[in-house]
C-alpha cells in the first residue's frame, strides 16, 4: 500500500504541471479539455522554455546581409515579430517585408505557420535614412543634368544650323511682327529655308487635316496626326524670326527643320499641328 501511495504521489505533480502550464501571455490557469486532448505539433521544434513556461523558438533573421539570432515565443504573431525586428535593425514594421515560406502573415502566430527551431527568416526593406541617402545623390544628379541642359548651346549656334543661317535672311521671306500672335494666314507661309538651304513653303490644309511641305522638287502631304511634336527657337540676332522643327518619327533624327518662320505665326502653327484647331 505504501508503494502504491508513493506511485500515486509521483503521478499527481506531473498531471498538475500539465494542467497549469501557462501560455505565452504569462497567465496561469487550467487549459480546457479540448486543449489537453490536442495532439502535439510535430512540425514545430521547441527551442526551450523561458521563465513562466513560455515555449520559445530560435530563429535566424537575415536582413541587409546581416544575421541576427532571435528567440521568440511560438505564440507570438507576425506583427510582434516585426516589432522585435524593428528593435534589432531600426527598420520600421511598415517598411518590412518578412519572408518565411512566402510573405509572413501578421495576424497568425509562429506556431500556426509552423515556424521551426533554427528557421531562417528573410527581411527586405530600407530604413528612412537609407532612403534619404539614396535619394539625395539622385536629386543632386538631376539638378546637375538640368544645369547642364541650361548651359547647352542655343540651336542657332550649332554647326548643323549655322550653315543655313549664315546664308542670311531670305530676300522674299514674309514680314514678321514681333510681340504679336496672329492666326495662320489664308495663303501658304513661304520664303523660308529647309536644312539643305533650299526654299520651302508650308501650307495648312485644315479641311484635310494635313500639312503640306513644299519645295522646288516636290510637296510632302503629312497628316497632322503623324507629326509627333513641334519645337522652335528664336534666331539669335533676329528674334522676330524662329527656326522650327516638325518631328516626323520617334527620335530627333526625324526632325524636319524650317528656318526664318515669322514669330507671329509660331504659336498658331504649334496649336494647329498638335491639335488645337483655330476657328475662322
Amino acid at each position: 500500500m505504501a508503494a502504491a501511495a508513493a506511485a500515486d504521489g509521483a503521478e499527481e505533480p506531473g498531471m498538475e504541471a500539465e494542467e497549469l502550464a501557462p501560455g505565452c501571455g504569462g497567465e496561469g490557469g487550467s487549459p480546457g479539455a479540448e486543449e489537453r486532448r490536442a495532439p502535439p505539433q510535430a512540425s514545430v521544434s521547441n527551442g526551450g522554455e523561458a521563465a513562466g513556461g513560455r515555449e520559445l523558438v530560435e530563429l535566424k533573421v537575415i536582413w541587409n546581409k546581416t544575421k541576427y539570432e532571435v528567440r521568440c515565443c511560438l505564440d507570438s504573431t507576425g506583427a510582434e515579430l516585426k516589432q522585435k525586428i524593428h528593435s534589432l535593425t531600426g527598420l520600421p514594421p511598415a517598411m518590412q517585408k518578412v519572408m518565411f515560406k512566402g510573405l509572413l502573415p501578421e495576424e497568425k502566430t509562429l506556431r500556426e505557420i509552423k515556424v521551426t527551431n533554427g528557421a531562417k527568416i528573410m527581411v527586405v526593406g530600407s530604413t528612412i535614412n537609407d532612403v534619404l541617402a539614396v535619394n539625395t545623390p539622385k536629386e543632386a544628379t538631376q539638378q546637375e543634368v538640368k544645369a547642364e541642359e541650361n548651359k547647352k548651346e542655343p540651336l542657332c549656334r550649332q554647326k548643323q544650323h549655322r550653315k543655313v543661317l549664315d546664308k542670311g535672311k531670305p530676300d522674299d521671306v514674309m514680314p514678321s511682327v514681333k510681340g504679336v500672335q496672329e492666326r495662320l494666314p489664308t495663303v501658304p507661309l513661304s520664303g523660308m529655308y529647309n536644312k539643305s538651304g533650299g526654299k520651302v513653303r508650308l501650307t495648312f490644309k485644315l479641311e484635310q487635316d494635313q500639312l503640306w511641305i513644299g519645295t522646288k522638287e516636290r510637296t510632302e502631304k503629312l497628316p497632322m496626326g503623324s507629326i509627333k511634336n513641334v519645337v522652335s527657337e528664336p534666331i539669335e540676332g533676329h528674334e522676330d524670326y524662329h527656326m522650327m522643327a516638325f518631328q516626323l518619327g520617334p527620335t530627333e533624327a526625324s526632325y524636319y527643320w524650317v528656318y526664318w518662320v515669322p514669330t507671329q505665326y509660331v504659336d498658331a502653327i504649334k496649336d494647329t499641328v498638335l491639335g488645337k484647331w483655330q476657328y475662322f
